[in-house]
């Protein structure tokens, strides 16, 4: 622990070793002005006599602004004594597997922190360029039309945007499974969040068996302002930590605009002089300072990465938002989910149109490459083939073709929630379906065919061998659909069995 902590000291003990006390002069709550603080430093801890903390957000010419962090109400005169230390949140591998607010308390009385390796401070600057490398390595999210269309690099910071209710939630959470699975550790940051939705991330992560590699840093809606403000620092802070002690991590910052509104709140009842949509001017500054506090770095242990994905809120699909055209500019790219093709029934409602990385390709190799170039080909096709023949227009033998195909792949990226597929079963499934080699299954259980398959290629040594070993192999998409169409009866024994669509494959096998 932290020499001289805040935590060590009562009001009485910090008031006797600092000699120095304020008293609460206005209180706009959760914003109190103090006066009589003549050493105080920005971002100082504080005590009030009652017990509470406060977070010093800024000095004036008479007065210090503070944020109170509880949801007891001050009085004016109330006594204040400094603490001369910055606001800090627990850390270590103890925490992996709880729920904690930003300050590091545990949520569940019956699921207690009981110890912790030590405090980082919350709000910290990003690290330089000096301390950064390239984002190299593939970041796999488990969700097919992400991973094949979208993809993802370990260090990127790639907004999530869409309404309400369009099943951001549960991408997130199958990219948090995904790679929990593959032990990196997973923080997920639940920013002013409904205490039912707060209890959903924890079902799902006991559901799952992911509790060693999770760690959940939440603040309810019920929370005081200047606690939710703090939640995604904090999530930070953790996931700086972890870096730092040579480990990948993936932090989910759900969601920013939530975090913004609280911001507004405190900083226009701190007299901040408001902007467009009645945000501070410096909201951008904010956002822009917590997220590049992420990427790709080098440590002590080897080069080590935070991968970030914030979620920004749409209005009616509204992506012109202030905060929203913010967060665009500030991160890596964007995955937009499209509330018309959510009222269609895709699930993930992922516009792949709409959507952009800006870092992700450069992870991929000249395969996944070939892959998603003929994917966005053929789904451009599609796109305007379809328009086409709202006009009844005859149809030939090639758009036939291209509406069939482009409509079974479409129906391969439905997946459920809780189900992730491996990246190298992604891609032979892909070319499975390209070749027309399911053509007994219909586009309904087409759906089902991945789940079931990804289950096999889990418990099967021999098929799982053969799956990797045909990607790694092929150098181009060609020579991948090459060695598929070589081995299709050994690939459909094991894909398309009896169960799906209700017929039996080509070789016969289940």
């Amino acid at each position: 622990m932290a020499e001289n902590s805040y935590r060590d000291y009562n009001f009485n003990k910090a008031l006797e070793r600092f000699s120095e006390v304020g008293f609460v002069e206005t209180v706009d709550f959760p914003i109190v002005h103090v006066v009589g603080l003549p050493y105080v430093k920005p971002r100082e801890v504080v005590l009030f006599e009652s017990g509470e903390l406060g977070y010093v957000l800024s000095l004036e010419r008479n007065s210090v602004e503070v944020l109170v962090l509880s949801r007891q109400p001050i009085s004016v005169n109330t006594r204040v004594a400094r603490t001369n230390d910055l606001l800090k949140v627990p850390v270590g591998h103890e925490l992996l597997g709880h729920v904690v607010d930003p300050l590091g308390r545990s949520l569940f009385a019956a699921d207690p922190v009981l110890s912790f390796s030590d405090f980082h401070i919350i709000d910290t600057e990003a690290t330089g360029v000096s301390s950064r490398e390239k984002i190299t390595k593939s970041l796999e999210t488990g969700v097919t039309v992400v991973d094949l269309l979208v993809p993802l690099g370990k260090g990127q910071r790639e907004l999530i945007i869409g309404d309400r209710k369009t099943g951001k939630t549960e991408f997130l959470l199958q990219t948090f499974l995904n790679q929990a699975k593959k032990g990196v550790v997973c923080i997920y940051a639940a920013v002013g969040k409904k205490k039912t939705d707060i209890q959903k991330i924890v079902d799902f992560v006991l559901a799952n068996d992911i509790k060693h590699s999770s760690l959940i840093v939440a603040s309810s809606l019920l929370d005081p302002a200047g606690l939710i403000y703090l939640t995604p620092y904090s999530a930070m802070s953790l996931a700086e930590y972890f870096r730092d002690a040579g480990k990948d991590v993936l932090l989910i910052m759900d969601d920013l605009t939530t975090h913004a509104k609280f911001y507004r709140e405190i900083a226009l009842l701190g007299k901040r002089f408001p902007g467009r949509g009645s945000y501070p001017g410096d909201i951008f500054y904010t956002h822009a300072r917590l997220l590049e506090r992420a990427g790709n770095f080098k440590t002590e242990h080897g080069t080590f990465s935070i991968t970030c994905l914030p979620v920004a809120e749409t209005v009616e699909g509204d992506i012109s938002g202030y905060i929203q055209t913010n967060m665009m500019s500030i991160t890596d790219g964007h995955v937009f989910f499209d509330k018309g093709l959510f009222a269609q029934g895709r699930r993930p409602a992922i516009n792949y149109f709409l959507s952009v990385t800006r870092v992700g390709r450069q992870t991929q190799s000249k395969l996944r490459w070939d892959v998603s170039r003929e994917l966005m080909t053929l789904l451009t096709l599609l796109e305007k083939t379809e328009s086409f023949v709202h006009f009844g227009a005859e149809l030939s033998e090639g758009v036939k073709t291209t509406l069939s195909t482009g409509r079974r792949l479409i129906a391969f990226f439905d997946q459920p929630m809780n189900k992730v597929i491996p990246l190298n079963l992604q891609i032979i499934l892909f070319g499975v379906i390209w070749l027309k080699f399911l053509q007994h299954v219909d586009d309904v259980s087409l759906v089902y065919l991945a789940q079931e398959t990804t289950e096999v290629y889990e418990k099967k040594e021999e098929f799982r061998q053969l799956v990797d070993s045909l990607v790694t192999e092929a150098q181009e998409i060609n020579g991948l659909l090459a060695a598929i169409t070589k081995n299709k009866d050994k690939l459909l024994s094991f894909i398309g069995g009896p169960k799906i669509g209700g017929s039996k494959n080509a070789s016969g096998g289940s």
